[in-house]
């Protein structure tokens, strides 16, 4: 019996994993961790739902061969770079000690582009620190992806977003392939594609990589 474990679930490309690995025949079971409601029923799916604070009295429920992170915040959501943290390192780095004890093989982490422990940017760095933790806690198969601009259909505005989305529209042809936006179904077809091929190993795939999807 395969199972799946996702989390940042009501995200953009979480609801599109979720919906994804739920009509893939090679997953029985689909987890999902979340802080509210999906608005998805499907006799695959267990809805799990949790602030992310108390991972180890849910560790019997979060067993799972495969486990795909996809949180992730903004410091405008976050408000503060303590929040941002807990969200996008302390999280992330306790769901791949839990989920490792309680028997996953596979981690699959959606980072960002420039992602960088050393960067004296806050977000890289965070996103880059987290890489780091998780890989200290050796899970037979640790995939990374680091996406730019994601484009898809959010719940939320994101001004700023937008504004890049029209920008690239405009002058894409003169950015670097490596910085071009991408559809965030192709970071989600990727996830369970390299998830089947079960190799061992540490694998780092950067947007451009991402783009075939």
């Amino acid at each position: 019996m395969r199972v799946a474990l996702v989390v940042g679930s009501t995200g953009l490309i979480g609801q599109q994993l979720i919906e994804l690995l739920i009509s893939d025949v090679q997953y029985d079971k689909v987890k999902c961790l979340t802080r509210k409601p999906l608005p998805l029923a499907h006799d695959k799916l267990e809805v799990i739902e949790t602030d992310g604070s108390n991972l180890n009295e849910l560790a019997d429920r979060l067993t799972a061969n495969d486990i795909f992170c996809c949180l992730g915040t903004t410091m405008k959501k976050a408000k503060s770079k303590e929040a941002f943290r807990r969200v996008d390192f302390d999280y992330p780095l306790g769901l791949a000690q839990v989920t490792k004890k309680a028997g996953a093989t596979q981690f699959h982490l959606v980072s960002a582009l420039g992602a960088d422990a050393k960067s004296s940017i806050f977000y890289n760095k965070v996103k880059g620190e987290v890489e780091q933790a998780i890989s200290n806690v050796t899970f037979q198969t640790f995939h990374i992806y680091r996406p730019s601009l994601l484009l898809g259909p959010r719940q939320e505005e994101r001004s700023g977003e937008q504004a890049a989305v029209i920008f690239f529209k405009i002058f894409g042809f003169l950015v670097p392939a490596k910085y071009k936006p991408i559809d965030s179904v192709k970071i989600a077809r990727a996830m369970i594609d390299f998830a089947k091929k079960e190799q061992q190993g540490k694998f780092i795939h950067e947007s451009k990589s991402l783009q075939d999807f």
